[in-house]
């Protein structure tokens, strides 16, 4: 989680705007960025094109803030991916959904909040600051 925290800071300042309309890429410029065969680059835009038709059909039900976080992930180093944008925008929304589930649910919960002050990984046993017995 901490991993994604400087582009989540990024994107909460990111000039990147974000309107009720799913974004314009160039999936041409993305596919041949890719590179590969002819077949690899068809397989690509394939994909891109299904990732759009996807966004266009449920782009309304994504939060804003999702948004804002996913353009940003999904046009890092100025190459923009549908499939990228998807991806994000459907593992935020099903993180969500995992975070309002009930506490009694059978359904796993993806991160479970630690006791406050404690530190994983550190402390196996007891402790002695030099010097002392």
């Amino acid at each position: 989680m901490l991993l994604h925290l400087p582009i989540a800071i990024l994107a909460a300042f990111s000039p990147v705007a974000v309107s009720d309309a799913v974004p314009k890429f160039d999936i041409v410029r993305e596919c041949r960025f890719e590179g590969g065969s002819t077949a690899d680059i068809d397989r690509c835009s394939d994909g891109e094109s299904a990732a759009l038709r996807q966004l266009e059909t449920e782009w309304a039900q994504f939060v804003g803030v999702d948004r804002r976080l996913c353009m940003a992930t999904a046009t890092i180093a100025g190459v923009a991916s549908y499939v990228e944008l998807l991806t994000c925008l459907e593992m935020a929304r099903d993180l969500a959904r995992a975070d309002d589930s009930p506490r009694g649910s059978t359904k796993p919960r993806l991160m479970q909040p630690g006791r406050p002050g404690s530190t994983v990984g550190v402390g196996h046993g007891p402790t002695t600051l030099s010097g002392e017995r």
